[in-house]
């Protein structure tokens, strides 16, 4: 068990105190710009184990890393995750565990979650529309996603939904999942996407863009400037509203300054950046069971952070693998 020792700052002055843990690089969904058929998955014997996740987060929250967000690909395909995420609490130091999911498999899931300690998730949905749905995931599986929503409402988790637009028909889905959050007390998010990966292949809709059309489709739209989690959105609030709309805009709103993160991919690769190939990988002493280099290991992936990303300049970015690879 292992309590916070220092609370360590990066070369820029930024206090780094939330990771980004991907548990698996397989999905059940198919999403075009994510995972699309075809893509080469790593061996289960290069995954990290649960154990080595522990240790892992044990060296981080002496680091002062006491927030961590669960990932994928798609969390919930691994089995046992809600016993992971009570484990993660259950070390000492930790101040919240939250997850990310597409929601197909989050229903039937959710109670063993909440018994967990989970007390806020993120819902990937990019469409409210069912067929377009069925086009950017290959599957017909909202209605498990709406039902997962409501359900995780009435067990008064804080749900929040990612949306990335990446399409001529941005606006219609835009205004639909913004009104969504006329309905429900939910934050709709909409990220950026970010061009690596098939992401680079994919329209970037601005959200800057995306701003006007809601002051000029929505009245009485003003900012919100309280804290709604461990990320860098802006979120606005709506007359009449139950929720807020937010906004994480990596391209057209560089928020680098603030940046509180690092990432753990699935196989034990520790990013600093997602813009950039640079990696530590901790696979070894992992298997090593060797927690003092895992520890050194941290804290130079922390220190050697980048001050910045270079998004707007595509010949400046390393980063070529899919996002499901990296851990999202």
């Amino acid at each position: 068990m292992g309590k916070v020792e220092i609370i360590l700052i990066d070369l820029f002055n930024r206090k780094i105190d939330y990771m980004r843990i991907s548990i698996t690089d397989r999905c059940n969904l198919r999403c075009r710009y994510c995972m699309p058929d075809g893509i080469d998955l790593c061996s289960h014997d290069d995954i990290l184990s649960f154990d080595e996740i522990l240790m892992v987060c044990r060296e981080a929250i002496k680091l002062g890393i006491v927030n961590f967000k669960i990932t994928g690909g798609e969390p919930l395909v691994r089995k046992n995750c809600h016993e992971l995420i009570r484990k993660i609490y259950d070390l000492d130091g930790v101040n919240e565990v939250t997850l990310t999911t597409n929601g197909v498999l989050l229903g039937q899931q959710l109670d063993r979650l909440v018994e967990a300690g989970v007390g806020s998730i993120n819902i990937s949905l990019d469409t409210l529309d069912r067929e377009k749905y069925k086009q950017i995931t290959g599957f017909d599986e909202i209605d498990k996603v709406f039902e997962a929503i409501e359900k995780s409402i009435e067990k008064g988790i804080r749900v929040k939904i990612n949306s990335v637009l990446h399409d001529e028909d941005y606006s219609k889905d835009f205004i639909s999942l913004v009104d969504f959050a006329r309905r429900y007390p939910i934050d709709v998010r909409f990220i950026e996407m970010m061009p690596i990966g098939l992401g680079a292949e994919s329209m970037l809709v601005s959200n800057e863009d995306l701003k006007k059309i809601l002051m000029d489709t929505f009245e009485n739209v003003t900012k919100d400037n309280k804290k709604h989690g461990n990320g860098p959105a802006e979120y606005y609030n709506i007359d009449g509203f139950k929720g807020a709309i937010g906004f994480i805009s990596a391209i057209h709103g560089k928020f680098c300054d603030s940046c509180n993160r690092i990432r753990m991919t699935s196989t034990g690769d520790i990013k600093s950046c997602l813009c950039f190939d640079k990696k530590i990988s901790l696979k070894d002493a992992l298997r090593e069971k060797n927690p003092n280099r895992v520890y050194d290991m941290l804290v130079n992936s922390i220190l050697e952070k980048p001050e910045m990303h270079s998004f707007e300049d595509k010949n400046s970015i390393t980063e070529l693998k899919k996002m499901t690879q990296i851990g999202g």
